[in-house]
C-alpha cells in the first residue's frame, strides 16, 4: 500500500478531509469494482444495477491507515462511510464500544437530521472506505426511495440494540 507508506513518511496528510480533496487517479476503483462492492453491503442489497451505478457515481474511495479517526463526537457530519476493507472502531461513550466491519456502514445520522457526529470513529486497521457527501447523498435518498427505508430499517436496529445494551 503505497498510499500507506506516503502518509506514514509525512508526504500525504491522514486528515480526512485532506484525503477527499487530494485524491490521485491510482487510489480509484472502477465503477464495476464499486458495483461489485456496493452489492455486498446489506443496505444496498434491493437496490437495481442502475441505482447501484447511481452510488458508485456519487462514491469516492479513500484508503487510510490505522489509527486514522474517520469521525469525531461533536464534529459536524459532512459524510457517509461503507466500509470496505479493513475494521473500525466506534466509541460512542467511554464504555460503550463495537467494531465495524466490510459491508457495515456510519456517518448517516449527522447527514439525515444535521446534527454533529454522536460517536468517534478511528481506523483499527487499514482501511479502504467508500465516502459519500453530504449533498450526494440527500440526492440519493430522493432518488431511490428503497435505500431511504433501508437506512431507517438499520436506524431502527441500532437503537433497539442500544436501548436493549443499556438495560443489561
Amino acid at each position: 500500500m503505497e498510499f500507506v507508506s506516503r502518509i506514514l513518511d509525512g508526504s500525504i496528510s491522514t486528515d480526512l478531509k485532506e484525503a477527499l480533496r487530494t485524491l490521485s487517479p491510482e487510489y480509484r476503483i472502477k465503477r464495476d469494482e464499486k458495483i461489485r462492492r456496493l452489492e455486498e453491503v446489506p443496505i444496498f442489497e434491493d437496490c437495481t444495477r442502475r441505482q447501484l451505478r447511481e452510488v458508485a457515481a456519487i462514491s469516492k474511495v479513500v484508503e487510510l491507515p490505522a489509527g486514522t479517526v474517520l469521525t469525531r463526537t461533536g464534529d459536524p457530519g459532512d459524510e457517509f462511510f461503507v466500509l470496505v476493507d479493513g475494521s473500525v472502531t466506534v466509541e460512542i461513550s467511554p464504555r460503550k464500544r463495537g467494531r465495524l466491519r466490510p459491508g457495515d456502514f456510519f456517518g448517516e445520522m449527522s447527514l439525515l437530521d444535521g446534527e454533529p457526529r454522536s460517536a468517534t470513529v478511528r481506523a483499527e486497521t487499514d482501511v479502504r472506505l467508500l465516502v459519500i457527501q453530504r449533498r450526494n447523498f440527500q440526492s440519493l435518498l430522493r432518488e431511490v426511495p428503497e435505500l431511504s427505508h433501508r437506512v431507517l430499517e438499520t436506524l431502527s436496529r441500532r437503537i433497539r440494540h442500544l436501548e436493549k445494551s443499556l438495560n443489561h
